[in-house]
């Protein structure tokens, strides 16, 4: 999954590691093509006259066998003189991976051998970024007890920008506990609650307000928590953060003002079955062609289906009074279907 968040001069294409979160169950033709690669390393006794050869692995190797846990293969690698900070093709290190996955076992293991918490992976994350994306609390825990940093200079990416932007409510309370600024910035200049409300949490975005965000920060477009919520549809949301009055002016805005709403969006199940069908394989040593043509075949069909989704809707809000009693409002937004041409209509206030 990408989110881009563009900022002036730049396009800034937030790519997190969540792009490969494996789904789904490979169907019974793609069995015998995963038989025996998601099987961790298993302890074979060398020979007394002919010890095993070391051999450290490449990087798709090593990341498959930290996601399965291999905690025997990740031993042996790290005594047999594997850098503790060696990176898989995905996510990071070794701790970072298990960070990932809450394998704490695992972050001791590499933390014991030279490993740090605060190393970067390509994309400038650490082991604590990665734990509160996928709510691993006990992670995050562990991570903060070990000296991971709660909050990073301005500019850049924090553990709470991404728990809020995935939902985990009791991720982000553990880090405001933890001396998190729930105002820090992103490289673009967006905020933790623009981050909530980007992906609609409600919940979350509410729960943001009353600790203390600040819902005017805006980002260098010039955008907020509000403009965000009414962009990407998020109705009910943008009337939680704002006034009627700020509603009513930001709802009223044309629909060309906002650009492509551009959206997070996981591959489809079928796509991510193939790519993890293809990871393992490669893992193994396994010759990828067929799999590779088969992946191909895949991504060309949803970008076909991709192409033909419709615009969003133009929408406006319609502001109704009576003449008796001109307080006595209701608002609705007003839209036209993009397939029919026909008005449709939501009522958003009683």
């Amino acid at each position: 999954m990408k989110v881009f968040l563009q900022g002036k001069g730049q396009g800034l294409a937030w790519t997190l590691p969540f792009l490969l979160v494996w789904g789904g169950t490979a169907g019974a033709q793609d069995s015998t093509l995963l038989q025996g690669a998601n099987r961790p390393s298993v302890a074979r006794p060398a020979s007394a006259s002919q010890p095993e050869p070391m051999v450290l692995p490449d990087p798709v190797r090593f990341g498959h066998a930290m996601e399965l846990g291999d905690m025997f293969q990740a031993r042996r690698w790290l005594e047999g003189g594997l850098d503790p900070e060696f990176e898989a093709d995905r996510i990071g290190t070794g701790l970072m991976i298990g960070a990932w996955s809450g394998n704490i076992p695992l972050m001791e293991l590499f933390l014991a051998h030279g490993g740090t918490v605060e190393h970067r992976n390509s994309l400038g994350e650490t082991a604590l970024l990665l734990a509160a994306w996928k709510g691993q609390i006990g992670a995050v825990s562990w991570l903060l007890d070990h000296g991971a940093a709660v909050n990073r200079p301005n500019g850049q990416w924090t553990a709470l920008h991404y728990g809020a932007f995935a939902g985990h409510q009791e991720v982000v309370d553990l880090l405001l506990a933890r001396g998190g600024d729930i105002n820090a910035r992103s490289p673009n200049g967006s905020s933790v609650l623009m981050m909530a409300v980007y992906d609609g949490h409600e919940a979350m975005a509410k729960h943001l307000l009353e600790r203390g965000a600040d819902p005017k920060v805006r980002n260098e477009w010039g955008d907020g928590a509000l403009e965000w919520a009414v962009k990407f549809d998020h109705m009910t949301l943008a009337r939680a953060i704002s006034s009627p009055e700020e509603f009513a002016a930001v709802a009223n805005r044309p629909r060309s003002d906002w650009g492509l709403a551009r959206r997070s969006e996981q591959a489809p199940a079928e796509l991510e079955r193939l790519l993890q069908i293809r990871r393992a394989m490669q893992a193994k040593g396994y010759n990828v062609e067929r799999i590779d043509g088969r992946i191909a075949a895949a991504r060309a069909k949803y970008a076909r289906i991709s192409s033909q989704a419709l615009p969003p809707s133009a929408m406006a809000l319609e502001i109704s009074a009576k003449r008796a009693n001109p307080k006595d409002q209701s608002t609705r937004l007003v839209g036209q279907d993009s397939r029919s041409g026909r008005t449709k209509k939501a009522k958003t206030t009683p």
